[in-house]
């Protein structure tokens, strides 16, 4: 039976998954005796399942063809198609919304993205549930898609680990001999993966339960972080009950943001043997400590005209609020800290937008929930641009590091630039369309990045005036959901789908 349900065509099985998804809301829902909610979501569920069922025993006889073609379709497909089925018992259940607005909103929340079109309080507690268990799959699916068939086709970052590139020699880095088959990955990674998700959820939801959140916020708080959506029923964590303890909790599950090595089924995804050697943690150290060194020293320099009353707690406070929201945004999740206002202030700044852009843009790990550029690709290009420096006053040196550390400095830095060059291609085509479609050139570029590394709350904080998601037309929002899913796909899977080699059998 199992043998028979992996057969199925992977659009169908998350189909069923999501369908089955439906029923925790509506579950949710009738205990707080919302029967309006409730019923589209069960309604919905039921009836999904009833079109899974039957898809199922269509297609369950039909020929394997082509796996990491049908995967890649697929995934375009879930970030496309699904999130119009997920929207269904969304708009019954939200008044006066529409279709477009809904699938919208699942399409933000199935890509980790975490933009929202409503305020918090104009949605009812089991549609914040919805939006935060459709972000928590969203992640999960890109965990296991990345290591089952972005890390076999070498995408996704995995190119920097191969001689040649994305058109390389192949290399075996998800196990076995003779190269592995996406169709056998997908049904050995989620098992391997799962268990850790969810136990790292439950234990990050019980940890802020103890901090003091309710219950819902608690839970959505901690999926969002674990998928680095940032979505969140009440705003954020900066007005959460828990305070500056639930923020601690929170940067603490964010790191298995920035490396796939604290996932199962890793294999030979490491770039290091030792933890304390791994480069993205070390780039990611780096950065998430430049940035609060960054804004407390610029007081001293630029910034001594502003009054701040010497109290230790309120520095103690802005350099934390500075450090969590370097921390989110790099990981592209996108929470700010109760203190990050202190951390403005005092450095003399009212909005640092460009600095969070910059955060969200490099992304955190490879294989990770995060979206971005990717840790490892920045430190590509920084180690290669550190040799090129030091070639130019030792001409004759030798680069050492061993062979990873060679492949990282040539091939893997070429590849690097190649992606980097089409991430800010695409930035400035999303920019110029939603210009045409009206935008100014602030709001363009802020939710352009923010679409693109999917980080919606960017779009709250990095510019002068707070950005509505929901006071954007039509046009520009369709733009920006095409950018969403561009920027969790990323632009090389895009691109392999139009190779005609892809096609050919």
């Amino acid at each position: 039976m199992l043998r028979r349900f992996r057969d199925l065509p992977l659009v169908v099985i998350l189909m069923g998954i999501g369908a089955v998804a439906m029923y925790l809301p509506a579950a949710h829902a009738l205990v707080l005796r919302d029967h309006h909610i409730a019923r589209p979501f069960f309604y919905s569920g039921t009836l999904f399942l009833f079109l899974v069922a039957l898809l199922g025993l269509a297609t369950v006889t039909n020929g394997r063809g082509p796996q990491g073609r049908s995967h890649l379709l697929a995934m375009l497909g879930t970030f496309t198609l699904l999130p119009l089925m997920l929207a269904i018992p969304f708009n019954e259940a939200v008044p006066d919304t529409g279709l477009f607005n809904a699938w919208w909103e699942m399409v933000s929340a199935l890509t980790t993205t975490g933009g929202t079109l409503y305020e918090a309080g104009r949605l009812a507690p089991s549609l914040h549930l919805w939006r935060a268990l459709v972000g928590w799959m969203g992640g999960f699916f890109m965990l296991v898609m990345a290591i089952a068939v972005l890390a076999p086709m070498r995408l996704g970052g995995f190119e920097v680990f191969f001689s040649g590139g994305p058109s390389g020699a192949t290399r075996n880095i998800s196990g076995g001999e003779g190269g592995a088959d996406p169709g056998d990955c997908l049904g050995h990674y989620p098992p391997v993966t799962f268990p850790a998700y969810l136990g790292l959820t439950l234990a990050l939801w019980v940890l802020l339960l103890i901090a003091g959140d309710p219950t819902l916020v608690a839970l959505c708080h901690a999926m969002s972080t674990l998928a680095t959506s940032g979505i969140s029923p009440i705003g954020g964590t900066a007005v959460a009950a828990s305070g500056v303890g639930g923020e601690m909790l929170v940067f603490l599950f964010l790191i298995p943001a920035l490396s796939r090595r604290f996932w199962p089924g890793s294999g030979e995804l490491r770039a290091t043997d030792r933890l304390i050697a791994d480069p993205e943690l070390r780039l990611a150290a780096v950065i998430v400590l430049a940035v609060p060194a960054t804004l407390f020293l610029r007081h001293w320099i630029a910034a001594l005209e502003v009054a701040m009353t010497p109290d230790p707690s309120a520095i103690l406070m802005s350099i934390w609020g500075a450090m969590f929201t370097a921390m989110s945004f790099l990981t592209t999740t996108g929470f700010e800290s109760a203190g990050w206002d202190e951390a403005r202030n005092w450095s003399g700044l009212g909005t640092p937008g460009l600095m969070l852009a910059g955060l969200a843009i490099v992304g955190g790990g490879v294989a990770t929930t995060a979206g971005g550029v990717r840790l490892l690709r920045v430190y590509a290009l920084v180690r290669h641009g550190e040799r090129e420096l030091d070639k130019l006053v030792h001409p004759a040196s030798v680069g050492g590091g061993g062979m990873m550390a060679r492949r990282l400095r040539r091939e893997g830095a070429y590849i690097s630039w190649i992606f980097f060059m089409l991430f800010a291609l695409s930035i400035a085509v999303v920019m110029v369309a939603v210009s045409l479609a009206g935008l100014e050139f602030e709001s363009a570029t802020v939710l352009s990045i923010a679409a693109l590394s999917n980080t919606g709350p960017l779009a709250l904080v990095a510019a002068t005036e707070p950005l509505s998601w929901g006071a954007l037309d039509t046009a520009t929002k369709a733009i920006l959901a095409g950018a969403m899913i561009l920027g969790r796909l990323e632009t090389l899977a895009i691109i392999a789908l139009l190779n005609p080699e892809f096609w050919r059998q």
